[in-house]
């Protein structure tokens, strides 16, 4: 499988899916699916991405995006899909 879960929560701010799809993009990653919603002043996205053509492992992935979420304020989690369905299937 080529492709993650990506969640993004936090309170609004400025640029949030701005600085994350710039970040996916520049490493060759696809978004194939996004859904996002305020709540009040409080942000949640999902995205499903495909990672087949990433110019990076999985793991460095994965840390430049936690590390957007705290210039953002927001956490970002990323998971691989399979693991995600798994843990939403018990």
């Amino acid at each position: 499988m080529n492709r993650i879960i990506i969640t993004v929560v936090g309170k609004d701010t400025v640029g949030i899916i701005a600085s994350v799809c710039t970040y996916l993009a520049d490493k060759q990653v696809n978004i194939l699916d996004i859904s996002q919603t305020i709540v009040q002043e409080y942000f949640n996205m999902m995205m499903i991405v495909d990672i087949k053509n990433c110019t990076v492992a999985f793991d460095e992935l994965r840390e430049g995006l936690n590390a957007i979420g705290e210039q953002k304020g927001v956490q970002v989690k990323c998971q691989k899909e399979e693991i995600f369905d798994k843990m939403h299937r018990i």
